[in-house]
């Protein structure tokens, strides 16, 4: 089984997916590098040639090919629930929502260089007015997905992994050994 980390871009995902996945003894993948690393060329690229649907459409393959492995940690991009196919291919999978309000998101992403480099604007509205917008897109369908949520504000890294081993554990622990 894998353990998808989702959240908007900015919420810790590929940050805090290492660290659970060492503490678990676990492999992890970040989609959206796979991804690149596949195309040959970064997500911005992607979106440049290919627009977001057909970024959409790699992502949604690579998602049918991760979810089934274990053990995994997948650090999901942060528009991998917009396809009904994708909640679809979640909902059976321990799935950890990262959340952060919109003024967190938008200082971390002004922070990380990576930003302005890798991940394309989704709309022409501004860095900040993009967040508010697509959080509220999005965030009923984390939700729908999401067996476990987590505010990471005001968290550290190091604690957002502990509490995502905390509760994997307990579900495994749950859950009857196969044969």
């Amino acid at each position: 089984m894998a353990l998808v980390l989702v959240g908007y871009r900015g919420t810790g995902k590929s940050s805090v997916a290492p660290l659970v996945a060492r503490s678990l003894g676990w492999p992890w993948l970040d989609m959206d590098c796979v991804l690149a690393e596949r195309a040959g060329r970064s997500i911005r690229e992607l979106f440049a040639t290919e627009g977001e649907a057909g970024f959409r459409r790699r992502e949604a393959a690579l998602l049918e090919e991760l979810a089934t492995q274990e053990p995994l940690v997948l650090a999901a991009g942060g528009g991998i629930v917009l396809w009904e196919e994708n909640r679809r291919r979640l909902e059976p999978l321990p799935v950890v929502w990262l959340r952060a309000s919109p003024s967190t998101i938008h200082q971390r992403l002004r922070r990380d260089p990576r930003t302005s480099l890798d991940r394309p604007p989704l709309t022409p509205l501004s860095e900040r007015a993009e967040i508010e917008l697509l959080l509220r897109e999005r965030e009923p369908l984390y939700r729908a997905v999401a067996k476990l949520c987590i505010d990471t504000d005001e968290l550290a890294i190091e604690a957002i992994a502990e509490r995502i081993v905390r509760w994997i554990r307990s579900r495994t622990a749950a859950q009857p050994a196969r044969e």
